[in-house]
């Protein structure tokens, strides 16, 4: 554990070389710039211009939160930048790159609950107390179907949170599925499951591009 919690420690401004290829990661429920560092980090030494969402603590799905990440797209790159999303966070990169898929390079989702019944998932409670509103009537669209970029979905059978139908998603949600071996928080700050992470990201990018 503290192996793990060492990851949180360091600078939160954009890593990785300045003329690498952008990207954002957006931290998922109940989670910040903070809790995706070793995810930022690991992809900063394989080559990625790494920025966090700098939203502060993701509370949950808001009318604006489309409007803000687009703006964070704006401040960080104009080329078209991959968005890998955690959790709640790749939910939310999914639906900005329905509605920007010209600013999107490609869409990672992290055990996202993106597909089926979100009722499915073991945080729906908390999320509906934390967020305000109902987990399946959130201020945002809902929408199961691809965004109109590649996306890639990894998910995990111990996840624990979010139920691996959810995360893995049916054919024609996403363009392709990756299981790896670890619980929830894992996809954030498991040294060994962030550089898979990596991994998995560009044998993908080198694929469907």
């Amino acid at each position: 554990m503290f192996a793990r919690f060492w990851h949180g420690f360091g600078h939160l401004r954009p890593r990785g070389p300045v003329d690498g290829p952008p990207a954002l990661v957006i931290p998922g429920f109940i989670a910040t710039d903070r809790t995706t560092l070793a995810l930022r980090k690991a992809l900063a030494e394989a080559g990625w211009r790494v920025h966090g969402w700098e939203l502060g603590w993701n509370r949950g799905a808001r009318a604006d939160t489309i409007r803000c990440l687009k703006s964070r797209l704006d401040a960080i790159s104009a080329q078209p930048i991959l968005l890998v999303g955690w959790s709640l966070g790749g939910v939310f990169a999914r639906e900005l790159a329905r509605e920007h898929p010209e600013r999107v390079r490609a869409v990672v989702t992290l055990g996202s609950p993106f597909s089926g019944d979100p009722h499915q998932n073991n945080v729906w409670r908390l999320y509906e107390r934390v967020a305000g509103h109902k987990v399946d009537a959130p201020p945002l669209p809902r929408i199961t179907e691809k965004p109109p970029v590649p996306h890639l979905a990894v998910w995990s059978r111990r996840d624990g949170i979010v139920a691996p139908r959810s995360a893995r998603g049916l054919e024609h949600e996403r363009d392709d599925a990756v299981e790896l071996q670890c619980t929830h928080m894992g996809f954030g700050v498991s040294s060994r499951a962030v550089r898979e992470v990596v991994l998995e990201i560009d044998r993908f990018l080198k694929s469907h591009e």
